[in-house]
């Protein structure tokens, strides 16, 4: 079977402009175009050719990127989708020791409102820079959603544990949605396409202090990797501690076990000094 290249679907975070991105790719979600391994080939060598002179690392990095993404396209993560619901891996159990977790990487992200931030927001950031308006919590819950189909997978998390942690403090909870389509990262579409959701965000309620749905336009391939994100139809779930670091994840729909596991290490989290 051919492989194809990872289809630009935009995740628009909320369960929302349904037409739209009926329009933007095709009737029922589908692209009206598939490139094929050979189209996305010709692309490569036209910019390898025209950068040539250029830095030999840049080059080699982007071709090790481009045959990274081709080895594994929309299909693949479909048909996983198939056999397990989302499922990838079972959450943990028991936290992550601090010693062996990994810091999760930075990410640039904006509000329905049109602000931009640097999330995760950790003691070891300098709090006086107006990128990081928020005071650094002790405990981050962040549900990464990079297809529309996802959100509700993130929503089976970040509900039941915003109920369970509504008079905790120093609790954040981000709803990180990627939008990596080429049109909606652009202008005035970009725009137009936050101040819907804010719209669509004032309709349905205010969004809890401790929830805050946000946004991450353009290429997320560098981040996905970080975390060895591979399967993007599923949502993927972290808890971070006041330093930023992973002591906890989960994938796709919540169990109550795994709910259950999620409140057990939080409250674990809050009572480390």
């Amino acid at each position: 079977m051919s492989r194809f290249n990872r289809l630009p679907f935009a995740n628009l975070g909320s369960r929302i402009l349904p037409s739209f991105l009926g329009q933007v790719h095709g009737s029922r979600g589908k692209p009206p175009f598939l490139p094929t391994q050979s189209s996305c080939q010709r692309a490569s060598n036209r910019f390898l050719d025209f950068y040539q002179v250029g830095n030999k690392a840049a080059i080699e990095k982007e071709r090790a990127r481009i045959n990274d993404e081709m080895s594994r396209g929309y299909f693949a993560d479909m048909s996983e989708l198939k056999q397990h619901g989302g499922k990838i891996a079972a959450a943990n159990k028991v936290l992550i020791p601090s010693v062996a977790a990994v810091k999760f990487p930075e990410i640039q992200v904006e509000v329905s409102g049109g602000s931009v931030t640097k999330l995760p927001v950790s003691c070891n950031q300098d709090l006086t820079n107006k990128s990081t308006p928020y005071a650094a919590p002790k405990v981050t819950l962040m549900c990464l959603s990079f297809r529309a189909s996802s959100q509700a997978m993130v929503s089976s998390w970040s509900m039941p544990f915003c109920d369970a942690f509504r008079d905790a403090d120093n609790i954040h909870v981000y709803e990180v949605s990627f939008i990596d389509s080429w049109l909606l990262c652009r202008q005035p579409i970009k725009n137009l396409l936050l101040r819907v959701m804010r719209k669509s965000k004032n309709q349905e309620g205010e969004v809890s202090l401790k929830r805050r749905v946000v946004y991450s336009f353009g290429d997320n391939y560098y981040f996905r990797k970080e975390l060895r994100i591979l399967n993007l139809l599923t949502g993927y779930i972290y808890l971070l501690d006041r330093f930023g670091r992973v002591r906890w994840q989960g994938f796709g729909l919540a169990s109550p076990e795994e709910l259950s596991s999620l409140k057990s290490c939080t409250s674990l989290l809050l009572a480390e000094k």
